[in-house]
């Protein structure tokens, strides 16, 4: 959510609700509809308004209308070891995909200290947090990441290669919170500028480049050009090598490299999502999910309270000037996710034509929002 931006409140049972009924609809079995749905929902209780209802329509429903993606999910072993796995999704709902193999990292850790799955042919899987926040849950480390559509620049390029990549990692802690590291290995990734379009507003400058290396901030153009290819995102450190984002760049090519060679799976220009005629085609994202278990190396009670003591005494640490708090990774989303409950999700004019839309497609008639009256 923008500041100043026209939003109506809504309960988040009821958005989870509509998601679920609208994923049965166009023909998800019932158990995945809810789990999809369960991803969404939870992003935007922690406050990632960039990857929950904000993409229910265009990245998952009008994809599966427009058949680039299978409402059915098709989980095949292709290879199985002690402590690996490799998957193939043939291109079902990356939600159930990405649950069903960090469970099986997970249930690997649980046997042997360590496991890792690799995933091919899957498709988008919501936000990375929820994976590694499952390991957390069950006192475990989790890690993961995902490859993407072509999105950001590769240093000193113009053209946009590399997904946005996230690299995502989550730590149980004797907090009322795990650590969670979630982000894109670009400066911004392009769900936050479909937040900015869906508010009608300008991106802050330095986040994409067009093919003269030039700074772009409409971010309903950028969009378009981002599928075009002739719009880029700067790779987290920014342009160049100055502030280090051939760092950026790095972290998103080992992000590829292990969401594709790993799994045999597409990598780069071909997770387009388009053909060589120019039609839709389901993008064929790879992922990776690992579990570590925390008791094969140390008590689980031992390493929450070292990894709390260290979260501890770095948001008690000196603070800049005019700063009056330090913020460790997944504590902002929980503080979020405390406000919100009684408040439910952000629903702003964009979103609330979507649902009446979808609502209407699928004969929902049951459903009525508070934005209507």
């Amino acid at each position: 959510m923008l500041p100043d931006e026209k939003v109506t409140w809504v309960d988040f049972d009821l958005l989870e609700r509509f998601m679920a009924d609208a994923f049965a609809a166009i023909g998800v079995p019932a158990d995945d509809a809810k789990a999809c749905a369960d991803v969404l929902i939870q992003s935007d209780k922690r406050g990632i308004d960039s990857h929950g209802i904000g993409r229910f329509k265009s990245f998952y429903y009008d994809r599966i209308r427009a058949g680039q993606q299978s409402p059915t999910t098709h989980f095949e072993i292709v290879r199985d070891g002690p402590t690996t796995a490799v998957v193939d999704g043939h291109d079902g709902m990356g939600m159930v995909i990405a649950t069903r193999a960090m469970r099986m990292a997970m249930e690997k850790a649980r046997q042997l200290g360590l496991g890792m799955v690799a995933v091919r042919n899957s498709t988008h899987y919501g936000f990375c947090g929820y994976y590694t926040l499952m390991a957390c849950k069950e006192g475990m480390i989790g890690i993961t990441g995902t490859n993407a559509r072509p999105s950001i620049a590769p240093t000193f390029g113009v053209e946009n290669m590399l997904g946005t990549n996230p690299l995502v990692f989550g730590m149980p802690t004797d907090e009322a919170f795990p650590f969670c590291l979630d982000c894109a290995t670009s400066v911004s990734q392009r769900g936050k500028i479909e937040v900015y379009d869906r508010a009608g507003k300008e991106l802050p400058e330095g986040w994409v480049i067009d093919q003269t290396g030039t700074y772009r901030t409409d971010a309903p153009q950028i969009l378009k050009d981002l599928l075009k290819g002739t719009a880029a995102l700067v790779p987290l450190g920014g342009l160049g090598e100055t502030t280090a984002g051939h760092k950026g760049f790095g972290y998103a090519t080992v992000v590829e490299i292990l969401s594709a060679a790993l799994q045999d799976g597409a990598f780069l220009k071909g997770l387009n999502g388009i053909d060589e005629h120019g039609r839709r085609q389901p993008h064929r994202i790879g992922h990776f999910f690992v579990a570590i278990n925390v008791e094969a190396f140390i008590s689980l009670d031992r390493f929450k309270k070292i990894a709390g003591d260290i979260c501890r005494a770095l948001r008690s640490s000196k603070k800049a000037p005019g700063c009056e708090r330090i913020y460790t990774a997944g504590e902002k989303e929980y503080l979020v996710s405390l406000e919100r409950t009684s408040s439910g999700a952000p629903v702003n004019e964009e979103l609330q034509r979507q649902f009446v839309t979808v609502r209407d497609e699928c004969g929902l008639t049951q459903y009525r929002f508070p934005f209507e009256g």
